[in-house]
């Protein structure tokens, strides 16, 4: 919740703070390359719009490499090959070595994030309108989506059925192949929920189906079952929905959760002249780019939140500092967040001087060994 009154300081500020002149200069290279969603996803969309931008103001050419799968998005920041990656949660999961990236060939990230997005759209878990389904609680004993090989999917269900004090043994799993065949599966009723985005096509299709479609309601004052989904996933935040399927509206809002998307990372060696250059075109030229793709409005600086789950790179902060947004109380998040990165890359190369050859042994004893190593250290290992 303290997201929320974060958010509430940094838009009533008066401009005499967050108006200050800056003590650096913008000063980026010719050329970056990123990496984003396919080319038909918003994501893909924001970050040519934010090129056009960087591009018109600064001469610095963007070049957009779309990526179909969270691996094929941040292998080349890994490598080195791109400045930046426009990802989605994977980046959080990559930072704590987790699902996809517990592999020999991963393990956690030096990741830092530049600038987030977050707009008027939810993510939650779509049900069938034919349900009376009006809480996560209500979920129990209905057939739920679990689809294969989506990590970050079948997280963000579970986190939904936390929230009710539910888990996957509360409910009937149903298991599909891809997203939007478990689309196909409640319009035909053959599964009750599935998750995914409120502006998303499928969840469009399924509020025109005969069944219509419902969004499980959050309330924002229930401490209780936001910890249960902090446990589970902790970079959802209370979220007021404006838009999406079945009637969401700025008039009609929904009480639910989000996250950001895209989260725009860089390795934690991107220089900083970089860094700084790009948080600070971005605010001060917000308005050059905002209405040029879906969702680009959401860049704006009461949308930033500052004490999320992955750290600032060092130079971001030190514009936020600049601007007069941040404070010890983010700067003891921000170094909090440093601590757990390090902790979790220093048992990374320890583990790795005695990895076993089998994957499956590999995954297993790294997850524990990242369990231990966080515990020991004070943290909440959250995936174990």
């Amino acid at each position: 919740m303290r997201s929320f009154t974060q958010r509430l300081l940094i838009a009533t500020l008066p401009l005499s703070l967050v108006g200050p002149v800056l003590a650096n200069e913008v000063d980026l290279p010719g050329t970056m390359a990123w990496t984003a969603y396919g080319t038909n996803s918003s994501g893909y969309a924001q970050a040519v719009a934010i090129g056009n931008m960087l591009q018109n103001e600064y001469g610095s050419s963007v070049r957009v490499l779309p990526g179909e799968n969270d691996v094929s998005r941040m292998t080349p920041l890994k490598q080195g090959r791109v400045d930046l990656c426009a990802c989605g949660i994977a980046s959080y999961y990559g930072a704590e070595g987790v699902m996809m990236f517990a592999d020999r060939d991963w393990g956690p990230q030096p990741i830092r994030v530049i600038t987030t997005s977050t707009a008027s759209f939810g993510l939650s878990l779509a049900v069938a309108g034919d349900l009376d389904v009006e809480t996560p609680a209500d979920l129990a004993g209905k057939r739920i989506a679990y689809i294969r090989g989506d990590d970050a999917l079948n997280k963000g269900t579970e986190a939904y059925l936390a929230f009710g004090g539910l888990t996957w043994d509360d409910v009937e799993r149903v298991d599909y192949p891809g997203y939007a065949r478990s689309f196909d599966g409640i319009i035909a009723g053959d599964v009750d929920a599935s998750f995914t985005t409120t502006v998303t096509p499928p969840a469009q299709q399924l509020a025109s189906s005969p069944r219509g479609i419902s969004w499980p309601v959050l309330d924002p004052n229930d401490e209780a079952g936001w910890e249960r989904m902090a446990a589970v996933a902790p970079y959802f935040r209370p979220h007021e929905v404006t838009a999406g399927a079945g009637g969401i509206s700025p008039e009609n809002p929904l009480a639910s959760a989000s996250y950001p998307y895209p989260i725009v990372v860089a390795n934690q060696d991107l220089e900083d002249n970089v860094a700084y250059g790009l948080i600070r075109a971005l605010q001060e030229h917000y308005d050059d780019y905002k209405d040029n793709a879906p969702g680009a409005n959401g860049y704006a600086l009461e949308f930033q939140d500052l004490e999320w789950v992955v750290p600032f790179h060092d130079a971001v902060v030190e514009y936020y500092k600049e601007t007069g947004v941040w404070n010890d109380d983010l700067q003891a998040h921000q170094d909090q967040l440093v601590e757990r990165q390090q902790v979790l890359m220093q048992a990374w190369e320890t583990f790795m001087q005695d990895a076993p050859d089998d994957d499956d042994a590999f995954t297993s004893e790294w997850m524990a060994a990242r369990a231990t190593a966080l515990s020991d250290a004070g943290f909440e290992p959250v995936f174990e």
